[in-house]
């Protein structure tokens, strides 16, 4: 395996007598995405501000692109984006020149600006003033910005919140873009579906300890362990059965008899796990 774009290595935090992060180990490999998932106060920001050289971690070790967080620097900076809330926007500009203020800055060809903005479904408020839009633009175009570059590590703190459905899907085709062409992503979200959909792997933070590590799949096949089956029949009928002999019987006569119409497990999904995992919901 090559060497991790991001790698963390027993890193804590403590801000006075409170331990934000709490001895985290992980790695992100190029072309993955890792979903760090928790709720509010768990610590996600602070692992990115670490991450990214805007906080010191109190101990262990962090490198990203084979660089200690400690040595970030302009060209580091240069393969790296980073969306966060404090990720502003200037406000004055247009929507088309904050991005040609960037990809002058980074030597990206300025027909790029245009596909994304297309993507983003930015494309007909290019001209529009910064501090004009609204909240979902405005994250729209800090994604846009974010991704300019096509960096080789992205940070992405909430990327989607508050966006609508089908920005939502055109943000996820773009990562997954960025993915295939060896980016490492390091996505925070709320939204499990979209942790399900898009992360290779998981980690589950909970008071500032890594509390379950692994593929989203595993981690629901893990804590499946009352297995059920949720079944729909020709005449309307929904049932929810046990994983029994009986049931598993009763399925196939079902099926020869051409009286199935759907049949789904019942495994849960992350936002569960992570109760089951933690004791507390994800929120």
């Amino acid at each position: 395996m090559e060497h991790p774009l991001i790698h963390v290595e027993h890193v804590s935090k403590k801000f006075k007598k409170e331990a934000a992060l709490k001895d985290i180990t992980f790695s992100v490999q190029a072309g993955e995405i890792f979903g760090f998932l928790g709720p509010s106060g768990s610590g996600k920001t602070t692992t990115i501000k670490i991450l990214t050289g805007q906080l010191a971690q109190s101990s262990g070790q962090a490198f990203v692109l084979g660089n200690p967080v400690e040595q970030i620097d302009e060209s580091i900076y240069e393969q790296i984006g980073i969306v966060t809330d404090n990720s502003g926007l200037y406000e004055r500009l247009s929507v088309y020149h904050n991005l040609t203020a960037f990809a002058k800055l980074l030597n990206v060809d300025k027909k790029r600006i245009d596909l994304l903005l297309t993507r983003v479904g930015l494309i007909d408020d290019k001209n529009k003033l910064a501090k004009d839009l609204s909240k979902g633009m405005k994250q729209r175009l800090i994604l846009s910005r974010a991704m300019l570059h096509q960096p080789k590590v992205l940070f992405l703190d909430e990327p989607t919140s508050g966006l609508d459905p089908v920005t939502t899907e055109a943000i996820h085709e773009l990562l997954l873009e960025l993915k295939e062409n060896g980016a490492a992503i390091f996505l925070t979200t709320h939204n499990m579906e979209e942790a399900t959909k898009l992360c290779d792997s998981v980690a589950l933070l909970n008071d500032g300890l890594i509390v379950e590590h692994d593929s989203p799949k595993a981690l629901t096949l893990k804590y499946n362990q009352d297995k059920r089956y949720q079944v729909l029949l020709e005449d309307d009928q929904e049932l929810t059965l046990p994983h029994t002999a009986a049931s598993i019987e009763q399925i196939n006569r079902w099926l020869v008899n051409d009286e199935l119409v759907t049949i789904h497990s019942c495994e849960p999904n992350l936002e569960k796990v992570f109760l089951e995992a933690t004791g507390r919901e994800l929120v």
